[in-house]
């Protein structure tokens, strides 16, 4: 069983920045790895995905441009680099295995002036 522990969220103004981070409790080089937000109210949704080869990668429309997701050399370390945040990204954002197994407790992104 992957388990995965999220951080680095917060509060940040619209147009910031902030990088997430998913610390995996084994290499996930043979996995096909996302980052997932909830939003109050809503869905879990994926909104970026990194296939094993780490070289292919895939975006919501909404994030497209603006997020980033990549990985350490270990594989044990998943990121997501958030730019010009908007107040619609605000959500907790999880990390997890694509399709998705268990999941942690996530990290809570607002996007608020």
């Amino acid at each position: 069983q992957v388990q995965f522990v999220e951080s680095g969220g917060g509060l940040v103004q619209p147009g910031g920045s902030l990088r997430l981070s998913c610390a995996v409790s084994r290499s996930i080089f043979i996995y096909t790895m996302g980052w997932y937000r909830q939003a109050p109210g809503k869905e879990r949704e994926l909104v970026a995905s990194m296939w094993s080869s780490s070289t292919t990668t895939s975006y919501a429309d909404s994030v497209k441009g603006r997020f980033t997701i990549f990985r350490n050399n270990a594989g044990t370390t998943i990121y997501l680099q958030m730019n010009s945040l908007k107040p619609e990204d605000t959500a907790v954002y999880y990390c997890n295995k694509n399709p998705p197994g268990s999941w942690g407790q996530g990290t809570q992104v607002t996007v608020s002036s």
